[in-house]
This record gives structure tokens, sequence and C-alpha cells, in this order.
């Protein structure tokens, strides 16, 4: 099976890429540890002794950057409906994170500490259909506030990508509704072209 112009001109694209290139030299999993580090270090985003939740986290590199920032009284849960290798100091779960079984799970997994960051960079499968592709893209942002929501300590901080388009203006006013602060955030290593942005809330409101 021949492949695609537009898939050809994206898999040169993608390692031609020096963010690529850099995350394998660095051992970063994917490219998209850039995008938190640069947003954690203009935000202030990840301290030591906080807990952090990764929705979405496969292959895990959002993790990897956080697991490393948090330090020995911190700890990271990364969650998934995929697998992924192991990160050493990470407590992976694999399931589906509005599933109220394992919602449940998870929190026995806290022992009664709260969660201090919520953060996900989940993004849709593309179906090439842009309403569409638009439509599950709000949906997720829309799930990972309500677990942001749930689970969050009064204060908390919810970092999520979004794209921008149908349905982003009002995701945004939600999220106003729920943090005391909210930021829109670009980052180097969004791709130019991209629609992506993320959106940072700080201080849940109680």
């Amino acid at each position: 099976m021949k492949r695609s112009k537009t898939s050809k001109s994206w898999m040169m694209e993608h390692v031609n890429d020096p963010f690529v290139q850099r995350a394998k030299s660095e051992g970063w999993r994917a490219r998209a540890a850039y995008k938190l580090i640069e947003i954690d270090e203009k935000d202030k985003l990840i301290r030591p002794g906080m807990v952090v939740v990764d929705l979405g986290a496969a292959p895990g590199s959002w993790s990897q950057v956080a697991i490393g920032r948090v330090g020995e009284q911190g700890r990271v849960f990364a969650l998934d409906l995929l697998p992924i290798e192991p990160i050493n100091g990470v407590v992976f779960m694999q399931g589906d994170f509005h599933d109220e079984e394992f919602v449940a799970r998870f929190e026995a997994q806290l022992e009664g500490r709260g969660v201090d960051l919520v953060m996900s960079d989940i993004a849709p499968n593309i179906s090439g259909i842009p309403s569409s592709d638009q439509a599950r893209s709000i949906h997720l942002a829309e799930l990972a506030l309500d677990f942001g929501r749930q689970h969050l300590s009064p204060g908390g901080k919810f970092l999520v990508k979004v794209f921008q388009g149908q349905g982003f203006e009002e995701f945004r006013k939600e999220v106003e509704r729920a943090f005391k602060s909210v930021v829109v955030r670009k980052p180097q290593a969004s791709r130019g072209r991209s629609s992506e942005v993320y959106l940072l809330g700080s201080g849940l409101r109680a």
C-alpha cells in the first residue's frame, strides 16, 4: 500500500523535526516533553512533593518530566487506555479515567493524599473530518476537566491540550469558571501550523 503524499510529507517533517531528534538524544519518549518543560519553566507548574496525574499519558514523556521534578516526596500517576513501558517512580494504571470502577482503584492508590496537578496532552485519533475531530478534541478536554474538578485539591492546577476552533471559547469559559486564573500557552515545540494550544488553570475554586 503506497503512502499518500500527505503522510510522506508528515513523515519527512517528523524525521527532520529538531525536537524529535533532540528527544531521541536526550532520552525523552516523545517531543511533547519539551512542551511541558517550557510551560513548567514559564509557569512554575511542577514543584517538589506534588501529586501529579497525567491523563492519556502514553507513551509517557510528560510523566518522565513530572517524575524528575516532584522529587522523592512527590508522586506521579500515569493513566491511559494503552500500555506504557514502565517509568521508574511513576505509578501506571491502565484503564479509562472516566470509568467509575477504574477511578475507585485510582483513588485507593492516592492513600488519602490530594492531587495538586492534573495534566492532559490527549488528542483524538484523527479521522480527517475537521468538525468531527474538533468535537472529539473538546469532548476529551471536557472529560479531563471533569476529572480535575473531582480530584484536585482546592487551589490545584489543571493543564490541558485543546484545539482552537468550534467549541474552544465555550470550553475556555468553563475552565475559567472552575479556576481563579486561566492562561493560554503555545509552546515552541507545538508545530506552528497546528491549532493546538494549552489551557492552564490555576487555583481550583472551592
